[in-house]
């Protein structure tokens, strides 16, 4: 997708956001370019293409392949203020989280199981043009008890992608339903409010903010 952006001035951004426009800055190695963009094109995007897929960024003219690297976010109004994107450059791989979708019913369901799920999405190292939009992941299979792992669904993904995370992270667990409420008493007192949205490290700088 495309999104339109203008050239600014490094540290306008708070007189930028009263005027409803985005502030957010495209770096690399070789580069580090203040930009400010329309709020609403900026939102419909990144909804389509959230962390892990290709926008292109049409900077007065100039056209830059980019990832969003970052979103900092207000807390109080749950509202982007600032966004990194990196741009690409070619032949390189990048560092993405593909989103997973589970599917399926699980055979334990039929017991009364839970499906506690632990992460939604894994990290790779791909070059860019082989970024899939997500991974199905498939779980008719699990009884109570057991669980999927990054191993699991390593062939899920493209053959030129490598897998960053370990392979013994548990993505889902099928839980008996006392200890689904359990689980989700924990996950619930160790949750914070997110303050970014980050889709990885890269090399080089990003905001100035």
């Amino acid at each position: 997708m495309k999104l339109n952006a203008e050239k600014r001035v490094a540290g306008d951004a708070k007189n930028l956001r009263r005027t409803g426009r985005l502030p957010a800055v495209v770096y690399n190695n070789e580069m580090n370019v203040p930009v400010t963009l329309n709020y609403l094109e900026f939102d419909k995007v990144f909804r389509a293409q959230g962390t892990s897929q290709i926008i292109d960024l049409d900077v007065e003219g100039e056209t830059h392949e980019v990832l969003v690297r970052e979103v900092q976010m207000d807390k109080r109004r749950r509202e982007p203020i600032h966004v990194d994107f990196y741009k690409l450059s070619a032949g390189q791989e990048v560092d993405v989280a593909v989103e997973l979708e589970f599917t399926g019913k699980a055979a334990g369901f039929e017991e009364g199981g839970q499906l506690f799920v632990q992460r939604r999405e894994v990290q790779i190292r791909v070059l860019p043009r082989y970024i899939p939009d997500k991974v199905e992941v498939d779980i008719s299979a699990l009884n109570i008890g057991d669980s999927l792992h990054v191993g699991d669904i390593v062939g899920s993904f493209p053959r030129q992608a490598q897998v960053i995370d370990e392979h013994d992270l548990t993505l889902v667990t099928l839980l008996a339903p006392t200890a689904f409420e359990e689980e989700e008493e924990a996950a619930a007192e160790e949750a914070g409010e997110p303050e970014v949205i980050s889709r990885g490290e890269d090399d080089g700088e990003g905001s100035e903010e």
